[in-house]
């Protein structure tokens, strides 16, 4: 019976090694959890970079409105009839560093 008893407390400590600390156990799965996470947030992000950029598209696609909104702050074009005003800051003359006024 004694044999008996050690055996099965072995084998119970195999078990829980295997369990704890083996290949594929709670370790490696609590591991895994927070890569998944990790992952999904990551996922969500470009997802919602996805979505803004098909709403640009689609924007672009409808009218015209969004192409001059575009073509004004990312190339500078002006209107047929507009004046343009472009504000310089001041400069220190001793440092070469901008005031704000």
């Amino acid at each position: 019976m004694r044999l008996f008893t050690l055996t099965l407390l072995a084998l119970l400590g195999g078990l829980q090694y295997h369990l704890w600390l083996g290949k594929n156990g709670l370790e490696d799965y609590y591991k895994m959890s927070d890569t998944v996470v990790r992952q999904q947030q990551d996922n969500q992000v470009l997802k919602d970079r996805n979505a803004l950029i098909y709403r640009e598209i689609a924007d672009l696609t409808s009218g015209l409105e969004a192409i001059e909104e575009l073509s004004r702050n990312d190339l500078g074009y002006i209107k047929q009839g507009e004046t343009f005003y472009r504000i310089i800051p001041k400069q220190d003359k001793q440092s070469g560093e901008q005031i704000d006024d």
